[in-house]
């Protein structure tokens, strides 16, 4: 084997393999049935949504996405992002699957110290101690939920806000 190669294969047994992360199954965390219309499940969603503090993005009859923030430490900023996918389930559009998926992005607080150099052409460089510090929120980590309990409460609380628009007599 030539050294070039040789390199080459060293590089590549540096790689990091990661174990296989998705498990399709027929659980049904991410997904209820509703009888309910798409667009009345998508409605109740966005008003679930909305009672929680999370920012609309995107409201269609078929689709709702909300994102809100939190900072758990004073250096650290946490961004939720919820998608619900209203479908119909039934040939008469009277009973609807929502899907449901939660996107959490981490970010952290970087610091890059400045300082400052003047050259000076018969001397050199001269350092002068000026220093300023560049802040800087970087994303650091992204994750889908996966929690049960999550997904179960958002869910519960999707229907209360579906019980409310049917008593009322709300129809998108």
């Amino acid at each position: 084997m030539s050294a070039p190669l040789a390199l080459l294969a060293g590089c590549g047994s540096n790689v990091k393999a990661f174990p296989l992360q998705e498990k399709f199954g027929s659980t049904a965390t991410y997904s209820r049935l509703f009888d309910a219309t798409p667009a009345q499940t998508c409605e109740a969603a966005r008003r679930a949504l909305l009672s929680q503090g999370y920012i609309i993005n995107t409201f269609r009859t078929d689709l709702v996405e909300g994102q809100k923030s939190f900072q758990p430490e004073p250096e650290a900023h946490l961004q939720m992002m919820i998608r619900v996918v209203c479908a119909p389930e039934s040939p008469d559009g009277k009973i609807s699957l929502g899907f449901v998926t939660a996107l959490q992005d981490s970010y952290a607080l970087k610091k890059s110290n400045n300082s400052a150099s003047v050259g000076v052409g018969a001397i050199g460089s001269l350092s002068l101690p000026f220093s300023s510090s560049n802040d800087a929120m970087v994303k650091v980590g992204s994750q889908t939920i996966t929690s049960d309990v999550f997904y179960d409460s958002f869910f519960d609380l999707l229907k209360r806000y579906l019980a409310t628009d049917e008593s009322v007599g709300i129809s998108p």
